[in-house]
């Protein structure tokens, strides 16, 4: 897998210089290429380096962060945004959820959640991919392509690497490589991905209650769900309902 591009936006120095020397881009196949203070700088920035990842403070001058993201994406909409801010009012997390950002997390930040934040990021391009109309060129690009259509199809069902062998008639242990090759993160990690993120969306768009919600994301036991939601996301599945926001990703 590719290094992903990432352009920090902050006004603050401290906070980018932060971001740069407690966070291991390495470790997560990123490299920053560049950085922003302003609005305006941002824009610019993102026409000249084309970064996959931008991550972005809302207060900033000139244009406002969720500002400068509504009108980028209109240029480059393969671009992953993620709002970092002070301000915990769920009406910006609305905002971003309706510019699809791809995670809201809140100052001062958590570096390990953080990480959790950029292996998401890494489904969110992996998942553009594949829902684009330009088929795979590689075999490994195929295959992945179809186990993880698979798995789309398929999230109210028992999955393992076990099921997914038998499936494909592949090696369990190749599959599961072929996850951090392709995409970037473990097969549970995407697993987990997913099915939070169908969670989410039945949430915010129907009135199924938590049980029937962690039925048909793939959990026999709803406090299961609700545990392994609360993890990932800072906060219950009721709460998130509800627009409670929490500490961690929460407009993914």
């Amino acid at each position: 897998m590719k290094k992903l591009k990432v352009l920090l936006v902050d006004d603050e120095m401290m906070i980018r210089e932060g971001f740069k020397r407690l966070f291991d881009w390495k470790a997560h196949d990123c490299e920053i290429v560049g950085e922003a203070a302003d609005g305006m700088e941002a824009l610019a920035k993102i026409d000249t380096l084309g970064p996959d990842i931008v991550i972005m403070d809302i207060n900033i001058p000139i244009l406002s962060g969720l500002k400068v993201i509504e009108i980028s994406r209109k240029k480059h909409p393969e671009i992953a945004g993620v709002i970092v801010s002070g301000y915990d009012d769920f009406s910006y997390c609305q905002q971003a959820l309706r510019l699809k950002i791809t995670d809201y997390i809140l100052k001062p930040v958590n570096y390990e959640e953080f990480g959790k934040c950029i292996d998401n990021l890494k489904v969110s391009l992996f998942e553009q991919r594949v829902s684009s109309p330009n088929k795979p060129e590689k075999q490994e690009q195929r295959v992945i392509a179809a186990i993880t259509r698979y798995l789309r199809e398929h999230l109210e069902s028992e999955i393992s690497l076990s099921v997914l062998s038998e499936e494909f008639h592949m090696n369990p242990q190749y599959i599961s490589q072929l996850f951090k090759n392709e995409i970037g993160v473990g097969f549970l990690n995407y697993l987990t991905s997913i099915r939070m993120e169908k969670a989410k969306s039945l949430l915010l768009t129907t009135s199924l209650s938590v049980a029937e919600i962690a039925e048909e994301t793939g959990y026999n036991d709803y406090r299961v769900f609700t545990k392994v939601f609360k993890k990932t996301e800072g906060i219950t599945p009721s709460q998130f309902r509800r627009g409670v926001m929490g500490t961690g990703s929460v407009a993914r």
